[in-house]
């Protein structure tokens, strides 16, 4: 069901409307002020086509081949030649939503009035996401530069009818068929149009976006899990004192603290030190540094945040036309920012995870566990418990750090070295919506162990917000302590749990809300 309308305007939109129309089908409209800026632009593109003189993208050809002009009766050929030629990707279809985003952020771009497309073919991508169809846009094809070439032109060619795309229905058919079924007529473009809708970092920005919704909750679960694993430990909540955080003032850390500070308030297993047979005098690293790990993470969130919104307010495209009435060509559709903070985000996803997992086997070890039993089994030796569920969340963790691996150090020169230096943006995009999948997954494993673990902390009373979470947990028909019994359905629903921020919806109604 759509939830709202999104209105696309000349100064770009927001990473709430990207979620909203690539997830959660949200209608969108063109605002009065982006159709008369299209309109406008294409009096210029009109004019500069009827000039004799070449101008590229409207009278040349592209990359490497500009240099040679091209007739009137040649223009429309050009445009639609340069769409089916680039539709040239292969491998498995990529996600729903990236594609809905993908072809909402072209919009975007083209709705700023600088591209100099006409207004019906702008409304033509408003009518394909309002009836639902998706283009068919595969997993290789873009070096992020000039822009998501391949993956755009997949979509292109299903605004010009051609090609393969995907009904509301799910099924897989014909793009012109489910136009023509749509009462949605298909393009004939004109100088420029096609390269219009090529040009751009739509892909990697969509990823960009998303990714971030997703890694925000599960920053704020991973502080919650992280706090109900110091808790199954007796360890102390004295390191999340605010006046701590204050001397180092990363602004990510203290809100870390903050939030696992407020979920183990009023715990009555914290700081039982004296009860272990080998007194503590601290806690291990990975759990008395989980904010400032977390928070550095969070800190590179809000700088990626920046990038995206900068992103978001750009129109992105080569050539691009002026208010002055100009029309330059220009570099703005590398991808190099996106591709750096997604590399970023892939490198404190991978250690955000590696510090759960290590907080996870703590739990397991019998040696350092401070008084629980080996592997949280119910008759260790007998029971193997969680032993084999840490081996999944480590595997999980050991594919993040490659997945961290950059790809925007990478580029492969292309157009015969005309465009001799690439992002790699989607790439690592893709690999990113991996790594966000996979800290799922581990953040969902350790959230599994410590909710088991407080529970087998017999006579001692958990926080508010851990019983809260506890009971959430088990509502969900995750199990608790028990014999051993088949783990991948309990994992499956941990990680969906985690994934729809239930975790996170369990604590706030003790806690309050958690940044």
């Amino acid at each position: 069901m759509d939830m709202h309308t999104v209105v696309v305007g000349t100064a770009g939109t927001t990473a709430e409307d990207v979620v909203a129309v690539a997830r959660d089908n949200a209608r969108v409209e063109l605002s009065g002020d982006a159709l008369a800026a299209l309109a406008a632009a294409r009096e210029i593109v009109d004019a500069l086509a009827a000039k004799p003189e070449p101008v590229y993208g409207v009278s040349t050809g592209f990359g490497a081949l500009a240099s040679r002009h091209i007739g009137h009766d040649l223009r429309g050929r050009l445009q639609r030649n340069i769409v089916r030629s680039h539709a040239a990707g292969m491998g498995p279809r990529v996600e729903r939503e990236v594609v809905r985003a993908l072809m909402f952020l072209r919009l975007k771009t083209l709705a700023s009035g600088h591209t100099g497309v006409r207004p019906e073919v702008a409304q033509t991508i408003v009518d394909v996401l309002n009836a639902g169809i998706t283009p068919v846009v595969h997993e290789y094809g873009s070096l992020g530069c000039s822009g998501d070439l391949a993956p755009l032109s997949h979509c292109a060619l299903t605004l010009m009818g051609e090609g393969d795309a995907e009904g509301p229905d799910g099924t897989l058919r014909p793009a012109g068929e489910l136009l023509e079924a749509h009462g949605i007529v298909p393009v004939e473009l004109r100088e420029k149009e096609g390269l219009a809708l090529l040009n751009g970092t739509d892909g990697m920005l969509g990823m960009l976006v998303m990714a971030l919704a997703d890694l925000q909750r599960l920053y704020t679960s991973a502080d919650i899990t992280a706090a109900l694993t110091l808790e199954a430990l007796l360890g102390t909540d004295k390191v999340l004192a605010p006046e701590l955080h204050a001397i180092r003032p990363h602004p990510g850390q203290g809100v870390s603290a903050d939030n696992m500070a407020r979920v183990l308030a009023g715990s009555g297993l914290t700081g039982h030190f004296q009860e272990d047979a080998a007194p503590r005098v601290q806690d291990a690293y990975s759990v008395r540094c989980a904010p400032q790990v977390a928070g550095a993470g969070r800190d590179t969130l809000a700088y990626a945040r920046i990038v995206a919104d900068r992103e978001l307010a750009s129109a992105v495209d080569n050539p691009v036309v002026l208010a002055d009435g100009r029309v330059e060509s220009n570099g703005n559709f590398h991808g190099a920012p996106v591709a750096y903070v997604l590399d970023f985000l892939a490198i404190v996803a991978a250690d955000l995870g590696s510090i759960a997992e290590r907080r996870t086997d703590r739990l397991l070890d019998k040696n350092r566990s401070h008084g629980l039993p080996a592997f949280l089994a119910d008759d260790p030796g007998v029971d193997s418990g969680l032993m084999i569920a840490q081996y999944t969340q480590a595997a999980l963790v050991s594919e993040m750090k490659r997945l961290a691996v950059p790809a925007s150090v990478d580029s492969i020169p292309s157009s015969a070295m005309q465009e001799d230096h690439v992002s790699m943006g989607w790439s690592a995009a893709r690999k990113l919506r991996t790594a966000v999948a996979h800290l799922t997954r581990v953040v969902a494993v350790e959230m599994y162990a410590a909710t088991r673990a407080i529970e087998l902390r017999t006579g001692l009373v958990p926080a508010p917000a851990s019983r809260a979470a506890i009971e959430a947990v088990r509502a969900a028909g995750i199990e608790g302590p028990g014999p051993d019994r088949f783990l991948a359905p309990d994992l499956a629903a941990a990680d969906a749990f985690v994934r729809e921020g239930r975790l996170v919806a369990a604590v706030e109604p003790v806690t309050g809300p958690l940044a």
